[in-house]
């Protein structure tokens, strides 16, 4: 089948690499305008059009593909499918009869849990034991078209975003592809989603970046998890912006005194041995963080933090 590829983040290239590996024949990709980026502010292209070109498929980098540029050259294409992965725009439906069979959307959740934008850093916020891909027929909803294919991925506890995120896109490569081939030999049925059961997972906003050290440990340590490798949970170390990184329970996490003795945010230990990094008060007991990033230097590990700042018990983050 002629299909005409939608995608726009990294996570999308997996699926697009899938397709051109496939018997069937992308005959456009679709991807953002180039936007500026790195030191110099060079317009630079997403990743899924530097795909396309290694690929040797012909894309278009365009504002929208809703009218102008990108809907002219998706009506030209003339694609039997549409398949869209990580675009990042509701499709309206002048876009969705372009295809001769169906549009398709691969989304990084086992739908209808997690509609929306972030469904791979909400699982983890979450602390969903498991999430997964599905294929669906698009509609004008977000993410409310006929499910065709799933699959279910767990989550294990060391995972950050971007492990799961990649391990996802990976699936969901061969998922598409599974999708495609079902369709073209007739064998493929959607089935509606169950609305009672739909959740969502919207875009996260600065204010999900801030680390609140009343919560939980467990809590805060699924928001560093969800919020890495980028953009980072964040806190403030001597009154600047400190990311962290990676975060988890020391091998020793005893209940601490009062709040009013020692408030949340507060630092409890340091060392470059053992178990290095700082040791913090969140909730009702402690959170080690072992790799961080003081705004305006380069991350680092525990050890490298505590040996190069020399934080002091008593100190505040946040």
């Amino acid at each position: 089948m002629r299909v005409a590829f939608l995608g726009n983040a990294p996570w999308s290239v997996p699926s697009l690499e899938a397709l051109a590996g496939s018997p069937h024949r992308p005959v456009l990709v679709v991807t953002r305008e180039r936007r500026p980026a790195g030191r110099g502010n060079r317009l630079t292209s997403r990743p899924v059009a530097e795909a396309a070109r290694r690929l040797r498929l012909p894309v278009e980098e365009v504002a929208t593909v809703k009218s102008g540029q990108g809907f002219e050259a998706l009506a030209r294409a003339a694609p039997d499918v549409l398949a869209v992965v990580a675009y990042g725009e509701i499709l309206p439906k002048a876009v969705l009869e372009v295809p001769a069979v169906a549009p398709f959307n691969l989304h990084f959740s086992l739908l209808p849990e997690l509609r929306g934008a972030a469904p791979v850093q909400r699982a983890i916020l979450d602390g969903l034991a498991a999430t997964g891909v599905t294929t669906i027929r698009m509609d004008e909803g977000m993410d409310t078209g006929p499910i065709l294919l799933q699959a279910e991925e767990a989550i294990d506890q060391a995972d950050d975003a971007g492990s799961l995120g990649e391990r996802l896109a990976a699936i969901g490569g061969r998922l598409l592809v599974d999708t495609l081939d079902r369709t073209e030999a007739g064998t493929l049925e959607g089935r509606p989603q169950d609305e009672s059961a739909a959740t969502y997972a919207p875009k996260l906003t600065s204010a999900d970046e801030i680390i609140d050290w009343t919560e939980d440990a467990e809590r805060v340590i699924r928001r560093v998890r969800a919020l890495a490798p980028s953009p980072g949970a964040r806190t403030t170390f001597r009154g600047r912006t400190m990311k962290v990184l990676h975060a988890k329970l020391p091998v020793v996490s005893a209940r601490v005194p009062p709040a009013e003795e020692l408030p949340p945010g507060t630092i409890v230990d340091a060392r470059e041995r053992g178990a290095p990094g700082v040791v913090v008060r969140a909730g009702e007991v402690t959170v080690l963080l072992d790799e961080v990033q003081v705004e305006g230097r380069r991350r680092i590990d525990g050890a490298d933090f505590v040996r190069g700042y020399r934080p002091a018990v008593g100190e505040r983050l946040g």
